[in-house]
């Protein structure tokens, strides 16, 4: 990078702020019109989703930065930026986000769970902020109501992308947490597969840390297509079990390529497996991406840089057209299409469904995915949603 880019980039950083709760009520969020803008992301900096929580917060950093040209700023106006803890836990992000609203704050991002992101958006209903969603899967956020959207896939599309690997199978099994997450993704199998085999499915408690018995069920099934569907740091001894009962090597198993840390956890049977990616590092290539790669630790991109680099882009948007009146917001991401990381997003205006690329990849070594396939945004894109509120 040259001396000026980094100049310019330590500029922005410096116009960026981040707060930790400063202000008072009586300090709206740019509500006099020429103030600051004020934006308020509620995530997993700690729990069991922090890892992910990390990537997406460094991805909103670096998308503030693209989407502001290196400025921090929106016109005259500084974008600050308060990030709060949840912990993946509903009731924490529920008091964050109410506080943050009783404080004047008008836009709100984050939610790293889909338990977490399912609580705070009616809260944008009723007090008419606009959220934007981060990493939550679970497909109810689609059309929940007219203030909330998403800057990351939904697990429908994921299983859209999972569908070419069935062939001429006609028994299905989700192995998937007994979570908001795993419902999403029951549910989604259902209503993509339903139609072409029977689909049955293992819940398995989130508090499990003993999954021989589950991958038990799982090879007693016999199934043509296992799709596991999981998350968080339990990842390792579930992969173990299943490998170890030997479903690994009597069944087509496909599943979501997690975050780069936990590929050696797929442990002898990684390069068996059909993987669906939202996104990996190598995905795509283009200015979006390059700008994340620049901007992140290391410079290697992971699973969920990509959704905060699109939310930041989404409320740069946003708060272009108007940095007071939520429902010019709302409208202005309507319909809305714009360049990202990976690589064209549109709002859909009906229910904010957000249309993207998915992919399909394959491990050559455990720290190695290769890209198989890029799934269009019109081939993994959901039903339309009737919009509830």
């Amino acid at each position: 990078m040259s001396g000026s880019a980094t100049s310019r980039r330590a500029a922005a950083l410096a116009a960026i702020l981040v707060v930790a709760g400063c202000g008072s009520p009586q300090q709206a969020a740019g509500g006099d019109g020429d103030g600051p803008l004020r934006v308020g992301i509620v995530y997993s900096q700690t729990g069991p989703l922090a890892s992910y929580g990390q990537q997406y917060a460094e991805g909103f950093k670096a998308g503030l930065a693209y989407a502001t040209h290196d400025t921090g700023k929106i016109g005259d106006r500084t974008v600050e930026v308060t990030y709060a803890d949840d912990a993946g836990d509903p009731a924490k992000a529920v008091a964050a986000a109410k506080d943050l609203i009783g404080k004047g704050y008008k836009v709100l991002g984050g939610s790293t769970a889909s338990g977490v992101a399912t609580q705070v958006a009616p809260l944008a209903a009723t007090n008419k902020v606009l959220f934007v969603s981060g990493p939550a899967a679970t497909d109810a956020l689609t059309g929940l109501n007219k203030y909330t959207f998403r800057s990351g896939r939904q697990s429908y599309q994921d299983v859209q992308t999972a569908k070419a690997y069935l062939g001429d199978g006609k028994k299905v099994l989700v192995f998937a947490p007994d979570s908001a997450f795993g419902k999403s993704n029951v549910e989604a199998v259902k209503a993509v597969i339903g139609t072409a085999a029977t689909v049955d499915s293992i819940a398995v408690p989130a508090t499990a840390t003993d999954f021989t018995p589950f991958a038990s069920q799982a090879k007693a099934a016999a199934a043509d297509l296992l799709f596991v569907a999981w998350a968080g740091t339990t990842a390792s001894a579930m992969w173990q079990a299943l490998d170890q009962q030997g479903v690994l090597a009597s069944t087509t198993v496909v599943t979501g390529l997690d975050i780069r840390a936990t590929w050696p956890t797929f442990g002898a049977g990684a390069t068996r497996l059909h993987l669906l990616a939202h996104y990996f590092d190598g995905a795509t290539d283009n200015p979006a991406e390059q700008a994340l790669a620049k901007a992140v630790p290391g410079g290697k991109t992971d699973l969920f840089h990509p959704d905060g680099f699109a939310a930041a882009q989404m409320m740069v948007h946003a708060l272009e057209a108007s940095g007071d009146d939520v429902d010019k917001m709302v409208g202005a991401l309507e319909g809305y299409s714009f360049d990202s990381v990976k690589g064209k997003l549109t709002v859909r205006a009906e229910d904010h469904a957000l249309l993207q690329p998915m992919f399909q990849a394959k491990l050559t070594s455990a720290d190695t995915a290769t890209l198989t396939k890029t799934v269009s945004p019109d081939d993994a894109a959901p039903p339309a949603a009737a919009m509830k509120g």
